[in-house]
């Protein structure tokens, strides 16, 4: 079976084929179609894959009795999950006993546990508010490496903490893909040989709970990673190996130096768990002499993130206005959110840029419920992703909704992450003309403003990939049932619609807000259920 490889040609080779593609009654052998590159996590038990060009489908056909993943039944809010959805128990069986998660009836469910926490997150935090300001706004984003079925970040919800939980597809899986069915907020990634795609100086607090990350090895780039991402002042938790751990008294040993040549405050050791906070600024490292990491040089950037190798050098502290940035200056949360950030003050005309972006974004999300009648605000929606998340405005006018939002700034675009975590959101950096580091059908909701600038070369004009590969890449992520909003020129919106039907996607294309300068138009897409009833050559 070859696919086109041109927009025009893979629209009409599947409407010609739609005698293959036609929804079929509901049977235990399913077909789904998805967008999949090398390496995203998802192992079903029969495949089969076609390739042409860049566009690479993968044909995945489950074996097990597979309930489709409505938006329409958000079932779990964190605490239970049905097995028809997700059939890998391997979890439940291995880490049951540690609370992480149990098979009952034909649910899985989340009594809050982990391997250092077993009798449940919210003893565990607890813990921690003795020792941390967790409570009352001052922290508000929160890296939890290595998180399991991500019930900490889980619970700290409820504490007002967003938190980033990320883990790699290892021996147990499915645990992030588990995150993503509980509506927590989380992302396949692991520390290897280049940075996490997060700007530097963001999280407030970052934790690992038994995540057998060696952050001393390789000279310590591992924790100068961490270094790099936490915001000064901010705290950083380790709970488990190698603190005050049997046999690793070397390592623990090694861990505490490389922590003080970094000129992290010691707060606590309470049994295994210790916590650190981050120095405000360099001043510490002037009177350093001991051996160990040195301050990176001028030319290194931080905030730059995307396929940048790890650094055994410490991460300079933004030179101005350096305090505004620190946890103890920073606006409480609720407050920062709509507070420009002083990170981004040397953007021309930037206060007044922001205050206009804010007003807009509410208009904007008005209009999308009141006017188009979009889910938002209702429990059909819980993970919404924002492919192109500008200064995180969309996501601020959805503040006061059950909802959260993976805020993506494009790689090759103006770099306003960093402000978006300033203001107490969260979000990653991604080039469109890759697969999006998630499992297949996590997000209920997902947001696309200048759709057709996420793949296009700005160095050399054109596009860097096809305008269908990323639509099929969005399919993959998005739910059956799910939402789509695109905001184009009618020009892209026409191309898009032609798109959206060959991938059976039913749309809708309207006029934007009366506000707006009306050189847009919106198209409101949902993917249908269907399934393959057979599969030819």
């Amino acid at each position: 079976m070859e696919i086109p490889s041109t927009e025009s040609a893979f629209s009409e080779w599947l409407n010609r084929g739609r005698q293959q593609w036609r929804p079929a009654p509901w049977n235990p052998s399913i077909t789904v179609l998805a967008k999949i590159h090398d390496g995203v996590a998802i192992s079903p038990e029969k495949e089969m894959f076609t390739e042409r060009g860049t566009a690479l489908l993968k044909i995945k056909i489950f074996s097990a009795s597979f309930h489709h993943l409505s938006t329409t039944k958000f079932l779990c809010h964190g605490l239970k999950v049905s097995i028809s959805n997700m059939p890998h128990n391997k979890i439940a069986d291995r880490k049951g006993h540690q609370g992480w998660m149990k098979a009952e009836g034909p649910y899985f469910i989340f009594p809050g546990g982990g391997t250092m926490f077993p009798d449940g997150a919210i003893q565990y935090i607890q813990k921690l508010k003795q020792y941390l300001p967790i409570s009352g706004g001052t922290i508000r984003t929160a890296l939890d490496v290595g998180c399991g079925v991500a019930s900490f970040g889980g619970y700290l919800l409820k504490e007002d903490i967003l938190t980033m939980s990320f883990a790699p597809r290892d021996s147990h899986k499915s645990q992030i893909q588990f995150a993503l069915e509980r509506g927590i907020p989380a992302f396949l990634a692991m520390l290897g040989t280049h940075r996490l795609p997060f700007p530097a100086h963001v999280f407030d607090l970052i934790h690992c709970s038994r995540c057998l990350v060696p952050f001393t090895a390789y000279n310590g780039s591992y924790m100068i990673e961490m270094d790099r991402l936490l915001r000064s002042g901010g705290y950083f938790v380790i709970s488990g190996p190698p603190v005050q751990w049997p046999k690793q008294e070397k390592e623990w040993t090694d861990l505490q130096d490389l922590a003080h040549t970094l000129c992290y405050e010691l707060v606590i050791i309470d049994g295994n768990t210790a916590i650190w906070k981050k120095p405000s600024n360099n001043s510490c490292f002037a009177l350093k002499s001991v051996p160990g990491p040195t301050l990176c040089d001028e030319h290194d950037d931080p905030k730059v993130a995307w396929y940048v190798p790890l650094k055994d050098c410490i991460s300079q502290f933004p030179s101005l206005k350096e305090k505004e940035n620190s946890l103890v200056e920073l606006p409480k949360w609720p407050s920062r959110l709509n507070e420009p950030p002083q990170r981004a003050a040397d953007i021309k005309n930037f206060l007044d840029i922001f205050k206009a972006d804010t007003r807009r974004w509410q208009r904007r999300v008005t209009y999308y419920k009141n006017v188009l009648n979009l889910k938002l605000g209702s429990s059909s929606v819980r993970n919404v992703l924002d492919m192109n998340a500008g200064f995180g405005g969309f996501a601020a006018a959805l503040i006061a909704d059950p909802v959260w939002i993976m805020n993506v700034v494009p790689a090759y675009t103006i770099n306003t992450l960093a402000v978006i975590y300033d203001r107490g959101l969260i979000g990653v950096y991604h080039d469109w003309c890759e697969a999006f580091s998630t499992y297949p059908r996590t997000y209920d909701f997902i947001h696309a403003i200048g759709i057709e600038s996420l793949i296009t070369d700005l160095s050399r004009g054109g596009n860097r990939c096809s305008l269908v590969d990323l639509m099929i890449e969005m399919d993959r992520i998005l739910r059956p049932e799910g939402t789509v909003v695109v905001r184009d020129t009618p020009k892209v919106i026409d191309r898009v619609a032609k798109i959206a039907s060959a991938i059976r996607w039913s749309t809708e294309v309207y006029d934007t807000e009366p506000e707006s300068n009306r050189k847009e138009k919106l198209l409101v897409a949902t993917k249908q259920f269907w399934t393959l009833s057979s599969i030819s050559g």
